[in-house]
């Protein structure tokens, strides 16, 4: 993987950390190739079991790199293309399918602002720790650009459509405060705590259940979009999986003589 990006797996876990510091970890072309193919080892891993995202520096991610944004539009202007935007379709939308759809849940740790894409990308994890200093903006309208990186529909899950159209319609910054008063994120800690706590929180998801979490992401998604009746068909699939899992033989003996389970993962 690019410098840009860095990857590390330890004990099933995969830490991945956008890494442009200098740049408050703006995207450009080589940090979107590199998160795409992490985010995606990631997931295709068997031996990872959770997902730790995060980011160097004082930022999480300031969304595109509008300096080589506006160099591609220029030579687009100049080329009569319009291949700028394709960035959505080959490099954004593949991120966040990953994050959403791999089987093992993922952890966001937001240390700094989290701007556009990188709103995106923290909102599309299963969990937020997020620092008190942090910041959240939905820009892209400010930018005269409509939401990409699955803010469409990621943000009214979670705050509501009336919320979520007042934020991307009106874009604004807003405090860390705010984002867990909004239900946005899920655990409030000090900034220099925000590293150990957020290793501390994808460490025990990673020596969880990593068949039931599976389970519960899938079965979250699916509950969006679809009626009573088709949940529960979804959640008896799901339960029957998860209850021939061999970590689910692992809890009951545990329960039973009074233990602490210890999960395979499988």
């Amino acid at each position: 993987m690019a410098d840009s990006v860095l990857y590390d797996v330890s004990d099933g876990l995969a830490t991945i950390t956008i890494n442009r510091p200098e740049a408050m970890n703006a995207m450009n072309t080589e940090a979107k190739v590199a998160l795409r193919d992490s985010v995606q080892a990631a997931a295709a891993d068997p031996a990872v079991r959770a997902v730790l995202l995060t980011a160097a520096g004082r930022a999480f991610c300031v969304g595109q790199d509008l300096k080589e944004h506006i160099g591609s539009l220029a030579a687009d202007r100049e080329a009569g293309t319009g291949s700028t935007m394709s960035t959505v379709r080959e490099h954004y939308n593949p991120i966040v399918r990953a994050l959403t759809e791999m089987p093992k849940p993922v952890v966001a740790g937001v240390n700094g602002v989290a701007a556009g894409a990188g709103l995106g990308f923290a909102l599309a994890a299963d969990y937020r720790v997020v620092a008190d200093t942090a910041k959240f903006t939905t820009s892209f309208a400010g930018v005269a650009l409509t939401a990409d990186s699955g803010v469409s529909w990621t943000l009214p899950r979670l705050i509501g459509a009336s919320r979520a159209a007042d934020l991307l319609l009106f874009p604004r910054s807003f405090s860390a405060q705010e984002a867990y008063e909004l239900g946005i994120a899920n655990k409030l800690v000090p900034a220099d705590d925000l590293a150990a706590e957020a290793v501390a929180v994808a460490r025990a998801l990673a020596e969880g259940p990593t068949v039931a979490y599976a389970g519960l992401k899938e079965s979250l998604a699916y509950g969006a979009g679809h009626t009573l009746s088709e949940a529960l068909d979804k959640e008896d699939e799901l339960q029957t999986r998860a209850g021939a899992s061999e970590d689910h033989t692992i809890a009951v003996q545990a329960f039973i003589a009074k233990e602490k389970p210890k999960y395979l993962g499988r």
